[in-house]
């Protein structure tokens, strides 16, 4: 039994960060994690992702992936979906970590190719249908060639379709000609979101349903607003909301993700800068960079989220 309808998922999903303590990037910073579910949520989100390749997911341990998840369902208090990422390097661990994210409430799996192997489509479809199948939870399925080495064919993508085994899709292959495509192959009904904060606004004129968001970590409101003024047919705004995030947008790939966000995320304090090893702090060039950025767009992005808890109060994070 799935426990979330994806086909009404739709706008904004933060892919969020995995903050660590600082001075001691060992253990996750679970106070701080909260605090950027509930920040999210508060700010438009429509849900949010956990250990994805944002949340520095190859660096924690299986206890470690299972406490964020559970940290994030108990921020965000039943109000909205958690969706676990699930990548690994292998099939049995992707369906471990599966196993362990239901049990700690997600709502959804974000399923990826396991990096580094390279299997055939062949071998990607039996990936995706051990984990569709491992558990209740409905499937993201996402598609990152950049940092899998793979890509899904789209007629593999439709194969999962009708098998069943997955009810949407992240795309970070880029190829805006896409959305139309894979909806006359897998239904208009498939939410198709993009994984590209830079081409979000094209991906949602292609066809698209919302975007899961590296740049939402540190604007959410603004983020937000963007998937609302489209919704809307305000393309004005779109438009104008497009090109103020623009230098963000630039800014976050400066270097690896997720340094550059977790370099932002620091300046506005809200949680330590430091990622794990392989991956290291920003250099300065970036953090002027990102300061120079977030001295034009905090102000707005405040603004933003003053009217839209004007609309919606919150409910604050135990």
């Amino acid at each position: 039994m799935i426990s979330v309808a994806p086909a009404s998922l739709r706008g904004l999903v933060p892919a969020l960060v995995t903050p660590f303590i600082t001075d001691d990037p060992s253990r996750i910073d679970e106070r701080a994690l909260a605090r950027l579910v509930s920040r999210a949520q508060h700010r438009g989100a429509a849900a949010v992702v956990i250990c994805g390749s944002t949340g520095e997911a190859p660096a924690l341990s299986a206890t470690e992936h299972a406490r964020a998840i559970a940290c994030a369902v108990e921020a965000a208090q039943g109000g909205m979906p958690v969706i676990a990422g699930v990548g690994a390097p292998c099939t049995e661990a992707a369906v471990a970590l599966s196993i362990a994210a239901e049990r700690c409430g997600a709502t959804m799996l974000l399923a990826s190719a396991p990096p580094y192997s390279k299997p055939g489509q062949a071998g990607l479809r039996a990936h995706v249908r051990a984990v569709a199948s491992a558990t209740g939870l409905a499937v993201m399925l996402y598609d990152v060639p950049s940092r899998a080495g793979v890509a899904f064919a789209d007629d593999t993508i439709a194969r999962l379709r009708d098998d069943g085994a997955i009810h949407a899709i992240k795309d970070a292959s880029g190829e805006l000609a896409r959305p139309p495509r894979l909806a006359r192959l897998c239904g208009a009904d498939l939410p198709q979101f993009s994984g590209d904060d830079a081409t979000a606004l094209a991906h949602l004129a292609m066809g698209g349903v919302g975007c899961v968001s590296v740049t939402a970590n540190v604007v959410p409101a603004l983020c937000a607003a963007l998937q609302h003024a489209f919704a809307e047919q305000d393309m004005a705004l779109a438009a104008t909301l497009r090109d103020a995030l623009a230098p963000l947008d630039a800014a976050l790939f400066l270097e690896p993700n997720p340094v550059p966000v977790k370099a932002a995320l620091g300046l506005l304090k809200l949680c330590d800068s430091t990622p794990r090893l392989p991956l290291t702090r920003a250099t300065d060039q970036t953090l002027v960079r990102l300061a120079r950025v977030l001295g034009d767009l905090t102000p707005v992005e405040e603004t933003r989220a003053r009217a839209f808890c004007k609309d919606r109060p919150p409910r604050l994070a135990a």
